[in-house]
Formats: C-alpha cells, structure tokens, sequence
C-alpha cells in the first residue's frame, strides 16, 4: 500500500501543479490581423453541419479568415447541408489512398487548399464562442502551435463516468510546462478536436502527412512539430470550446476502442500502464473497505486528483468517487482494444484500421 500511497499522491500533485500552471484560453477580445483558415473534416456529420458552421461563422476579432470543409464521401445529408452556406469553400474528398487514415488524409487536403498563415483544425462535433479562435491565436505568444483542450460534454451515466478521465489523464500525469518549455516529445499533449498551428510550422514539420497511419493524430502531430524545433502544448479551453464526442455507451466504447491499443506506446507500456493504473487508483479502494489507513488515504487523494481535474477542465466532479470504477471500465476498454488490434478487426468511420 506504501507504493500506491506514492503514486496516489504524486498524482495530486501533479494535477494541482497543472492546473495551477497550465495556459488557459479564455473567452475575451482579442485581434489577429493574420490571415486564419478554419479547417473541418466531416464525413456523415448530419447533426453538426449546422450548429459547427454556424459557431465558427459567428467569430470575432480575425481580420482574414476563410472557412474550408471536406465531404469526406458521407452517406447521409452533410454535402446538402453543407451547400447552404455559400459563403464557406467546400471540399469534396479525395479516394483514401493506401497508407492513410481517413481524418490524417482530410486534414492533409484541407491544409493543402489553405495559403493562410495560421490552421485552425476543427472537428465537427466542436462548438466555440465567439472569441475563441482569436484568444487561442492570441494565447499562443511565442508557440508554434497550441491545442485549446474543449469542455467535454457528457450524456448518460457511462459517459459521465468515463470522459472526465480524457482529461486528467495527462494532468494527473505530465508536468505540463516543464514538458512544454523543454520540448518534451514523450510529453506532448495535444487534442485535434481543436488545434492551431502556424502554417509554417506545419509545412515544415511535414504535416499530416508525416502521421498519416498513426491512430492518435493529435497526439504524433504535436510529437513531430516537437521534433522538428517547434513550440507548443496543450492549453485548458473549456471556456472557448465544448465538444460532445460520442452521445451512447457503445458509440463511446467503438471510438475509444479503435486508439486505445496505441496509447502506451507497446505492449510492454500498456502492461506497466495498467499495472499503475490498479496501483493508484483501484487497490486503495479495496484497501480502504478491509480497514487499510493507507488505502484510505491513497483513495482520498486520487479522489482529490479527479476533482481538482474536473474543476479546472469546467466539468461536474460528481462521479470523483467512482473513480475505481472508471478505471476498470478503462481498462477493460484498453484490452477489448488490443484484441481488436490482435486481430485486425478495428474500424472507425466504416472503414477498416490496419
């Protein structure tokens, strides 16, 4: 139980380090006289053409700005409904070529129609405030890049029970500025649900083409711009930016299934994450209830870690206290993950993972 102690503390310590330390994008007024191109891959995104188009058209304080979508060959209504803003450049996607995935391949074609000197990548079940892409530039300062990390939205008690461990994930884990401010590759942090890069950077970097089979896009792209010299890092956005990224249970488990395998980096980091994992935030629960004092106080302040996260991403801590149980359901998604890697049987978007 000593070991859990440590490692429950450790993690409060870090997420109250980050949350007292991280940059927070906030949704005041700002200018950019920089010409700005807001990027959006959308294949069959029927219910949020609309609500998404119309949070982005809404911006304020960027001088230049275009908007450009890609039909990713949806099924559904997203071309027609795109076709009601005239005002927007419309995409249509090219056949996938061997070697991609899907969103890498999007982002790539919607970059390569952009001569504007900052991306702005949003994905479509994001909706921002007014300000939020121009105080996110502007938050930038001297990065090369920055990732305003959106408040997730959750329906439903799997949902609320699991998404909030999106964000402190990394806030319970990475010593956010001191990876940011050495440039830290294993550090990076970052979330394609909203992410602005310098255009020059991204070239540079070799873009999406340089990740185009890596599952965790955001991720190997913050990895490759960090590689390259450049600057940047996650910030907390919830003020900015709200995304609803799943609505059920089972679209949750598919979407986290199809990534969840490459998280660790191998076997063996998946093996040591799911050790720890058990460690800090199981063990000391069942501890506590055979009468351990360290259990209970390991279990208090991995409980404090998940509040202290919730509160600075702009969520409701309410299920802090089943966070034991969030994480069996974590772990069991990453192994369904890795049978579906094993086996070869992952997909997403109906189109098949290699």
């Amino acid at each position: 139980m000593e070991l859990s102690l440590i490692i429950s503390g450790l993690a409060l310590t870090l997420t109250l380090f980050n949350a007292l330390t991280i940059r927070v994008v906030k949704n005041t007024s700002s200018e950019v006289a920089h010409s700005v191109s807001v990027l959006i891959p959308m294949r069959n995104e029927e219910e949020n053409v609309t609500d998404c188009i119309n949070s982005i058209i809404s911006q304020v304080g960027l001088k230049q700005f275009e908007i450009i979508t890609l039909n990713d060959h949806s099924e559904d209504e997203t071309a027609n409904l795109l076709a009601k803003f005239p005002n927007i450049k419309n995409l249509d996607g090219k056949p996938l070529p061997d070697g991609w995935l899907g969103k890498s391949w999007a982002c790539q074609q919607l970059a390569d129609a952009s001569s504007s000197d900052y991306l702005v990548f949003i994905d479509a079940d994001v909706r921002l405030s007014n300000n939020a892409i121009a105080s996110a530039i502007s938050k930038m300062e001297k990065w090369d890049f920055i990732s305003p990390y959106p408040r997730q939205i959750a329906d439903g008690f799997i949902q609320r029970l699991f998404q909030p461990l999106l964000q402190w994930s990394w806030l319970a884990s990475v010593p956010l500025i001191i990876g940011q401010k050495l440039r830290v590759k294993s550090m990076a942090v970052a979330n394609g649900q909203f992410l602005v890069i310098k255009k020059s950077a991204y070239l540079k970097s070799g873009g999406h083409e340089s990740i185009k089979s890596e599952v965790l896009d955001d991720m190997m792209l913050a990895r490759q711009l960090l590689s390259f010299g450049f600057s940047g890092g996650v910030a907390e956005g919830s003020q900015v930016a709200s995304c609803q990224m799943y609505k059920t249970a089972a679209a949750l488990v598919n979407g986290y299934r199809k990534s969840l395998w490459n998280a660790f980096g191998s076997l063996i980091g998946t093996f040591l994450a799911i050790v720890i994992l058990l460690l800090s935030s199981v063990a000391p629960f069942i501890a506590a209830l055979f009468g351990s004092k360290i259990g209970l106080v390991s279990f208090v302040l991995i409980v404090l870690s998940r509040v202290i996260s919730s509160i600075r991403t702009g969520s409701i801590p309410n299920t802090a206290l089943l966070h034991p149980l969030a994480i069996i359901f974590l772990i069991t998604l990453i192994l369904y993950s890795w049978i579906g890697k094993l086996t070869n049987t992952l997909t997403w978007r109906d189109r098949k993972l290699s």
